[in-house]
């Protein structure tokens, strides 16, 4: 008996052990300014929830793709949290890859963008949940603009964007026209560039899942690129992404940068712009046609199926994707600096709102992203900056280092081309998509 009673004992005293023991949870993520941010804020997480720890993992996006990508491909069970995209998030939902959100009243689902919600679903249900969205717009100095005369629309054209460019470059003064990405990789300069084609009214691929890279609209949304990049564009340019181009912009280096909407936010802000009452919006250029001109993406927060601590990780996710996240940052650190692109309840916020003077054009540049339609002639594939499928990545990041190439002067544009369909179409077959 008195065995049985040390043994009960025993277990209860392991157990409560165990009870007091955190679970401590590993979240991969990119080195994004809002991303930092919550990692700052990972002590009101931890205080609510004092049986979770969290263990950061920062990457740079590309970095962070391939890490990710290998872990839940091959199950290693590196991390319990995951921070990935709209690209993946369908994919890989299919694949029985990761765990859908658990959602519940308080989370209110439906506050969630359509467009974003969406995009981060498959089978109606949520497999990722939004930490920020974005489309693209362009972000310009206004003082340089109205010195030079020009009154910005709406919605430019590239050409009228090129020939601003011309008038306010100014490289002896510190001042350049235009800032593009130029580093490689799907979710890099692809991203850009694959909008500059569609609005030139070329695809990544026809309905016969052909690759149409060595085609018209190719050489001349890549032409248009590198010519205006190398004449207005900051020396370097090839091996600049987002967060280059913010520190550049922030800088007051460039007189103009399209990107990711969530700039807005960085760019209007004094505590980190010195050219913050300076910067004004509108939407992305456009060209031949309006129709994938800009982008929609959403870095967001999932679950793979082979983290063992599942109840843990959606907690932490319920948290980091909440009104009450949003309200958080807000009281840290002000309405202008609250992730967006996620939920009608934040621009519904009166503080945010006034807080934000990008809120409207950023809102605008979201609602019009149509993944499912966003080329000129019909395309296969769902998706604005990418092909929804598994095969995109690779021949992403290979026609890439193909642009980045021609942008450097080391390639010729047509050559660059030639060599990404060539790419391109190994890739199909090999998938095959064709013969």
């Amino acid at each position: 008996m008195k065995r049985i009673l040390k043994t009960g004992l025993a277990l209860a005293l392991a157990a409560a052990g165990l009870a007091h023991a955190a679970t401590e949870l590993v979240v991969a993520t990119v080195n994004n300014g809002h991303m930092i941010e919550m990692q700052k804020l990972t002590k009101f997480f931890e205080q609510a929830h004092p049986d979770i720890t969290l263990k950061w993992v920062t990457l740079e996006e590309g970095t962070l793709r391939q890490r990710v990508t290998t872990d839940i491909a091959t199950k290693g069970g590196q991390f319990d949290v995951m921070t990935i995209g709209m690209y993946e998030t369908p994919i890989w939902a299919k694949k029985g890859w990761l765990k859908p959100i658990a959602t519940d009243a308080a989370y209110d689902v439906d506050d969630l963008l359509p467009a974003i919600r969406n995009g981060l679903s498959s089978d109606g249900k949520l497999f990722a949940s939004p930490f920020y969205g974005e489309s693209s717009m362009l972000m310009y100095r206004k003082d340089l603009a109205d010195k030079a005369g020009f009154k910005m629309p709406d919605q430019p054209t590239w050409t009228q964007v090129r020939d601003l460019a011309a008038k306010v470059n100014d490289p002896a003064g510190g001042v350049y026209g235009m800032c593009l990405r130029g580093k490689p990789g799907w979710g890099d300069n692809m991203a850009f560039l694959t909008t500059l084609v569609n609005t030139n009214g070329g695809q990544w691929f026809d309905m016969s899942w052909k690759p149409q890279i060595d085609t018209k609209p190719w050489h001349d949304a890549i032409n248009f690129y590198v010519d205006m990049m190398k004449k207005y564009g900051p020396p370097g340019a090839s091996a600049n992404s987002f967060n280059e181009n913010l520190a550049l912009f922030n800088e007051g280096k460039c007189a103009m940068w399209v990107d990711a909407t969530i700039a807005a936010s960085f760019v209007s802000d004094p505590k980190q712009s010195k050219v913050a009452d300076k910067v004004a919006f509108a939407q992305a250029p456009v060209a031949v046609t309006p129709k994938g001109a800009n982008w929609l993406w959403a870095w967001a927060l999932a679950v793979p199926a082979s983290s063992t601590k599942v109840d843990a990780a959606q907690t932490f996710i319920k948290w980091a994707t909440s009104k009450d996240y949003v309200k958080l940052v807000a009281k840290e650190n002000g309405w202008a600096a609250v992730p967006t692109g996620t939920r009608k309840s934040t621009y519904a916020s009166p503080e945010f709102q006034k807080a934000a003077r990008f809120a409207e054009a950023e809102l605008k540049a979201i609602d019009t992203a149509n993944p499912n339609d966003s080329t000129l002639p019909k395309s296969p594939y769902v998706g604005v900056q990418y092909a929804a499928i598994p095969e995109f990545q690779a021949i992403g990041v290979a026609v890439g280092q193909q642009m980045s190439a021609a942008l450097a002067g080391k390639v010729t544009v047509d050559a660059a081309l030639k060599t990404s369909q060539t790419a391109a179409e190994r890739e199909m077959k090999r998938g095959g998509y064709y013969k």
